[in-house]
C-alpha cells in the first residue's frame, strides 16, 4: 500500500530579536527534506547515491542566525518580489514610475534589502508537505500593489520535490518568484561542484551587459560555452539566464554526478532559468563553486523589456508556477 510523505514541524531557533523560527520536515521514498519558515529556506535535501548512502545535497546553514547573517548568496531561499535583476531599480507599469530598491550597484536583485528571503513566514501543514505564506504591503521595497504569497512544498511519489507558488494582488504590479538552492551531489560539503555534468533544452541565452542586466537580444547557444544541450562537465563563470525550448512534461535539465550516481531532472512551467555556479560565494562557510544554482524563473528585467514574457499582474488574476526537482541514480 503506497502511502504519502511523512510531515513533522518544530521549533528550530530564533533570529536576533528572538523572533522564533519553525522548521517542517518532509520523507517520502527516500528523500529527506527540510525547510525553514525564514526565507522559505530550503535548509536540507538528503537522496541516496548508487551504493544507497544518503547524502544532502543542497548548501545550507546550521540555524536561523546563520541565514540572518549570511546576506547575498540567498541559500535556499524563495526569492521575490521580483526574482533576479531590474535594470536601474525602475520601472514603467501602466504609464507609472515604480522606483524599487537598488541593492546591486544601480540595479535592483531578488526582492532588494529587505525581500522574501528575509521575511519569516506563516507555515501550515498540508498533503504531503507544507505550505507557507506571506503578505508584501503596496510600496514595500517599492512595488506597487498588496501582495500575498504562498509556495507549497511537497514530496511526490519518488521522492520529488515539487514548489508551486501562487500570488494575488489588489493592485497592477510585477511578480517573478523563484528558489535559490545550490546543488552539490557529491555532498554539500564535498568541496567544489564544478565537474558535474548538465544538460540544458535550451537553444538561446539573454544576453547581458556588464552589470548581468540583459541587453533584451535572443543570441543562440551554437558554437559557445553555452551550449549544454548535450551533457558536458561544469565550469566556473556562468551567471546567465538560458530560454528553455519547452516547459512541458520531459525535464528542461538534467545534473548529474558520476561519483555518486546522483542524477537530478528539473521541470518546470517557467520560461526561463538562471545558472549560476557560485563563483561569488566567499567562503562563509562555502567556497566559490560549492554549488549550482539552477533557477527556473521568468527573465531577468522583464518589465523593462516587453520583447520577454510578461510578468505583470493584476487584480483577478492569479500568479501559479511549479517546479519539480527528481532524484534518481544512475
Amino acid at each position: 500500500m503506497k502511502t504519502g510523505a511523512a510531515v513533522h514541524g518544530e521549533d528550530f531557533s530564533t533570529l536576533t530579536d528572538g523572533t522564533p523560527v519553525r522548521r517542517w520536515t518532509l520523507e517520502r521514498d527516500g528523500t529527506r527534506v527540510r525547510v525553514l519558515t525564514y526565507g522559505a529556506v530550503v535548509q536540507s535535501v538528503e537522496v541516496p547515491g548508487r551504493d544507497g548512502t544518503r547524502a544532502g545535497v543542497a548548501l545550507g546553514l546550521p540555524d536561523a542566525v546563520a541565514y540572518e547573517k549570511s546576506v547575498g548568496p540567498y541559500l535556499g531561499a524563495v526569492v521575490g518580489r521580483y526574482a533576479n535583476r531590474i535594470g536601474g531599480a525602475a520601472f514603467v507599469l501602466d504609464g507609472r514610475t515604480h522606483r524599487v530598491t537598488p541593492n546591486e550597484g544601480r540595479n535592483h536583485l531578488h526582492g532588494g534589502t529587505a525581500g522574501f528571503d528575509r521575511r519569516v513566514w506563516d507555515a501550515e501543514e498540508v498533503p504531503d508537505g507544507v505550505r507557507l505564506g506571506l503578505v508584501s504591503e503596496d510600496g514595500e521595497e517599492g512595488y506597487p500593489g498588496r501582495l500575498a504569497v504562498s509556495v507549497a512544498y511537497t514530496l511526490d511519489e519518488g521522492g520529488a520535490l515539487r514548489i508551486a507558488y501562487r500570488a494575488v494582488t489588489d493592485a497592477p504590479t510585477v511578480v517573478n518568484l523563484t528558489n535559490h538552492t545550490y546543488w552539490n551531489l557529491a555532498g554539500a560539503d564535498s568541496g567544489s561542484a564544478l565537474g558535474h555534468e548538465l544538460r540544458l533544452a535550451a537553444g538561446r541565452i539573454t544576453p547581458a551587459d556588464a552589470e548581468s542586466v540583459p541587453t533584451g537580444e535572443f543570441a543562440p547557444v551554437d558554437g559557445t560555452r553555452f551550449d549544454f544541450r548535450r551533457p558536458r562537465p561544469v565550469e566556473a563563470g556562468y551567471d546567465v539566464n538560458y530560454v528553455l525550448d519547452g516547459t512541458g512534461g520531459e525535464p528542461v535539465a538534467e545534473l548529474y554526478d558520476p561519483a555518486s550516481g546522483r542524477l537530478l531532472t528539473v521541470r518546470t512551467t517557467e520560461p526561463g532559468m538562471q545558472l549560476y555556479t557560485a563563483d561569488h560565494l566567499d567562503g562563509q562557510p562555502f567556497a566559490p563553486c560549492s554549488g549550482i544554482a539552477l533557477e527556473t524563473q521568468h527573465f531577468p528585467d522583464s518589465p523593462n523589456r516587453p520583447e520577454f514574457p510578461g510578468t505583470v499582474l493584476r487584480p483577478g488574476e492569479e500568479f501559479a508556477s511549479t517546479t519539480v526537482y527528481g532524484f534518481s541514480v544512475r
